[in-house]
């Protein structure tokens, strides 16, 4: 795959950000680039400038592991950023990032009962089922009420990232809106990278660069990050303000599929909220959505 733009900018987005003196390097005088030069990375990482300049322009394919790892060092990547690069690399080699490819089922995973079963299995926590490009195609009860300011009247998939920042209502919902978009994009990035062939995650991420200046700047700043587990704030427009941890969850059968699970500390306010929302539900069901995965 030709991704040598992809690899040129990621590499070269690092390389500014590092500062001389994070790297112990002294900073100097007359400096006429932002962060490190392509030597001083070559040097950091035990390569050739020549060699360094070869990589950075994008010509990634062929670098063996060793190199990449010493590379990923000299530019003090995190483990997401790692990941990345070895995506991309792979990517360049025609190499799947799994030991097989990720092209899209040709059935709805949640055509299966027993998925479907697992997440009405969850009853005090919100789980939802979402594919590459952050379309959410099964809810749990819980999952349709909390989620039903991005759900709305149920005419199209929901999708976060459209949510997020196509939608005035994700302002709302999301208390830290800035941090929730840079995490969004990034999640995106990552997914790119170990998904490049998905034309509907390249359609999506042209139709939000287009419609959405802060999409636009966040992902040129080429930051990767996976999802995982963490915490999270809300504002739902029934219960209020929850706090909710969450884990995300591989379905290995659908490659490229998550199961997103929320959860609110035992005996916490936000806990109480929850089962408040369940209730609320259970008396004014949110229609059920129409479960489809997009073709890709």
């Amino acid at each position: 795959m030709d991704n040598r733009a992809e690899v040129r900018e990621f590499l070269m987005s690092r390389r500014a950000r590092l500062r001389p003196e994070m790297a112990g390097l002294p900073a100097g005088d007359g400096r006429r680039v932002s962060g490190l030069r392509r030597s001083e990375v070559a040097m950091l990482a035990g390569v050739s400038v020549e060699y360094y300049a070869k990589l950075e322009r994008g010509s990634i394919s062929g670098a063996s592991a060793a190199v990449l790892d010493a590379v990923s060092q000299a530019l003090q990547l995190d483990d997401a950023e790692r990941a990345h690069l070895l995506d991309l690399a792979r990517a360049a080699d025609g190499i799947p990032t799994s030991g097989r490819s990720r092209r899209r089922s040709t059935r709805n995973p949640v055509s299966r009962p027993s998925l479907q079963w697992m997440l009405e299995a969850v009853t005090e926590g919100i789980a939802v089922v979402r594919n590459v490009q952050s379309d959410v195609i099964a809810f749990n009860a819980l999952g349709r009420a909390f989620y039903a300011p991005m759900i709305g009247d149920g005419g199209r998939t929901p999708n976060f990232a459209r949510f997020q920042f196509l939608d005035p209502a994700s302002r709302d919902f999301y208390p830290d809106w800035d941090l929730f978009a840079d995490m969004c994009v990034a999640v995106m990035r990552a997914e790119a990278g170990r998904d490049p062939h998905n034309p509907a995650l390249q359609e999506l991420v042209g139709e939000l660069s287009t419609r959405s200046d802060t999409f636009r700047r966040l992902w040129g700043a080429h930051n990767v990050r996976t999802h995982g587990a963490g915490t999270k704030r809300f504002h739902h427009p029934i219960v209020g303000d929850v706090t909710l941890a969450f884990e995300e969850l591989a379905v290995t059968a659908e490659p490229g599929h998550v199961v997103l699970v929320y959860t609110a500390e035992p005996g916490s306010d936000s806990a109480q909220k929850l089962r408040l929302l369940a209730s609320w539900a259970a008396e004014h069901p949110v229609a059920q959505q129409t479960e489809r995965i997009s073709e890709a």
